[in-house]
């Protein structure tokens, strides 16, 4: 493990499923998943609640002209004055499924991933959400896809599969959003990987499920640094893009018995690099 990060929690408030971890110019947004809330922290104690929705959340991107795009319930949604349904592809599925994580890329494309409640096997899919509004499955088979994250050109995206220990490396073209390909790019044998971003040097930071840390790799996939953490269950993890540069991390206390002091907090720390800043989704001819 490497040393020099002091966290410390945000507030007292635990989170069941804390999600969703993004940096914003004035701070980060966050989601309480299974309570379908959505948070914002700035400089203000304890963290500001945005929205309140009767679905499970899975994460936002800021909407131009204000508002969310969401993966949210089974589908996309746009916050803004209310709740504008736009596809809900879980709807009538085999198995119930639920939306998870979610994020814009450099284009200001959504993307977001599917998983069935109960973890069935191969029952997720990974979808992206285009400016015309048009949805298109990207991937299917997956269990319980994280991420995505992308590189600063945004011919990269990275994508986990939690329940497989799986960090997948896609080549995307950049005008388009087709994946072109996918290749595996880490393996992790002792936790899982959840949620992810890339820093301002191109490396990925991944939280570690059950693995108490989080862990930064290269480009090529070699392990940079594993940074230890107060929480067993880190779920995602944001790096803001201003100096003084800081992280936060949320965990979650879901499936564990006993938790510990830290286990669902938001935490944050100061950090020695920072992050890529978010693209708003521009969703052509709502405004």
């Amino acid at each position: 493990m490497t040393a020099g990060y002091d966290f410390t929690p945000v507030e007292s408030r635990r989170h069941a499923l804390g999600e969703g971890a993004r940096a914003l110019g004035d701070g980060f947004v966050f989601v309480d998943l299974l309570e379908g809330r959505l948070f914002h922290l700035g400089t203000e104690r304890p963290p500001r609640q945005l929205a309140h929705l009767d679905v499970p959340l899975g994460a936002v991107a800021p909407l131009a002209g204000g508002g969310w795009v969401a993966a949210a319930g089974t589908g996309f949604a746009l916050l803004r004055n209310g709740v504008t349904w736009l596809h809900r592809p879980g709807d009538g599925a085999s198995t119930p499924v639920r939306m998870n994580d979610g994020v814009t890329d450099p284009s200001g494309r959504f993307w977001a991933g599917s998983m069935a409640y109960d973890a069935t096997v191969g029952a997720g899919s990974l979808y992206r959400l285009d400016a015309d509004l048009s949805l298109t499955e990207v991937m299917d088979g997956l269990t319980i896809p994280n991420g995505p994250a992308f590189n600063a050109a945004g011919d990269v995206m990275y994508v986990a599969d939690t329940a497989l220990g799986t960090i997948y490396r896609c080549d995307v073209h950049v005008d388009s959003g087709e994946v072109t390909e996918r290749n595996t790019f880490a393996r992790i044998e002792d936790a899982s990987p959840d949620g992810m971003t890339v820093d301002a040097e191109g490396y990925l930071w991944c939280a570690m499920w059950g693995g108490s840390r989080v862990n930064r790799y290269a480009p090529d996939g070699t392990l940079n640094r594993s940074i230890g953490l107060p929480a067993s269950q880190p779920t995602s993890v944001a790096l803001s893009v201003t100096h003084p540069f800081s992280i936060v991390i949320t965990t979650a206390t879901h499936g564990l018995p006993k938790p510990l002091d830290h286990d669902g907090r938001v935490l944050k720390a100061q950090a020695d690099v920072g992050g890529l800043a978010l693209k708003a989704f521009a969703a052509h001819g709502i405004f």
